[in-house]
């Protein structure tokens, strides 16, 4: 699994501080602690800075290349503040984080990514927003977005098409589209564009304490179906326990078993089963119940796993 690391997040009160402080030591300590958890790529969002653009850029992507040697995600929405950080990076091929087919941005953000030779990601979002139906996520990659990319002889090995995870609070009727067009997006073109999610995206709004359960659950689903790279918190030693156990097939503990399970099964196009599962076994019961949710059979309460 190649895993992007999230934690540089405009979203976290700690980040906007250090930030605002212009803190070289704060960003330095966390890529550094994000390559070391696993992280082969960091992601850099600090919002649009409509403001201070020119000046951030630069400064954040020069104080991570001190410090790590892996490539750097430029997540934001300011077209200016992405040419900033791209003339600013010097140690490995960027990512552009991201465009969609909304035809404003798809004219200018694969076009700067062709110039410096940077990967970038492409969401499944058009104008009229986001589908739920796979198919309709598919087409908006086939039909749009790729040949967009081919039009303007962008490097078809660069595109990273991203299906967008939404929330299972208020958005629970995404979550099993989205693992079908994970599914689907493999043999929508050949060869296979490299796909990526935002995997924390599928428990915002989620009280904290069963945030990483459902993100967990749900990898173990989309690792079923072929996912390969995602957007997520390298820190999360379980989440990890959960990569390794899928991809080395050990079956050496019952969660272990469960998880490769539920993998084994959304690989077959098979729902989990509760006879899969123990669930005497407390662990088991809320991974169990956490299927449900993500699959759109319960509906979603904050309260679920007390149900």
């Amino acid at each position: 699994m190649y895993i992007i690391g999230e934690n540089i997040h405009i979203i976290s009160e700690k980040v906007k501080e250090a930030l605002t402080n212009r803190d070289r030591e704060f960003f330095m300590d966390l890529a550094v602690r994000q390559v070391e958890a696993g992280a082969k790529a960091v992601d850099i969002n600090l919002g649009p800075r409509k403001k201070d653009w020119a000046e951030v850029f630069p400064w954040i992507v020069e104080t991570v290349e001190t410090v790590v040697d892996v490539p750097l995600s430029i997540d934001t929405t300011n077209v200016d503040g992405m040419e900033a950080a791209l003339k600013t990076i010097k140690k490995n091929q960027a990512i552009l984080n991201s465009t969609s087919a909304e035809p404003e941005r798809l004219e200018k953000i694969p076009a700067l990514a062709k110039k410096y030779n940077a990967k970038v990601i492409a969401l499944t979002m058009g104008t009229s927003g986001i589908p739920v139906e796979a198919d309709a996520r598919v087409n908006i990659a086939v039909e749009t977005l790729i040949p967009h990319m081919m039009e303007i002889g962008f490097n078809m090995s660069d595109l990273i098409i991203d299906p967008l995870v939404l929330t299972t609070s208020g958005c629970q009727q995404y979550c099993p589209h989205l693992i079908e067009t994970v599914r689907m997006l493999q043999y929508a073109w050949d060869p296979a564009p490299q796909i990526s999610v935002g995997l924390s995206n599928v428990s915002n709004a989620v009280p904290n304490e069963n945030r990483p359960l459902i993100n967990r659950v749900y990898l173990s689903m989309l690792m079923g179906v072929g996912l390969q790279m995602m957007i997520a918190n390298p820190f999360d030693k379980e989440q990890n326990d959960v990569i390794k156990w899928i991809e080395s097939k050990d079956m050496s503990t019952p969660l272990a078993r469960i998880y490769n399970k539920i993998a084994e099964r959304t690989a077959n196009s098979e729902e989990p089963q509760i006879e899969d599962f123990d669930l005497k076994d407390p662990d088991q019961s809320a991974i169990w119940k956490t299927t449900q949710i993500l699959l759109n059979k319960v509906i979603y309460a904050d309260a679920y796993l007390n149900n």
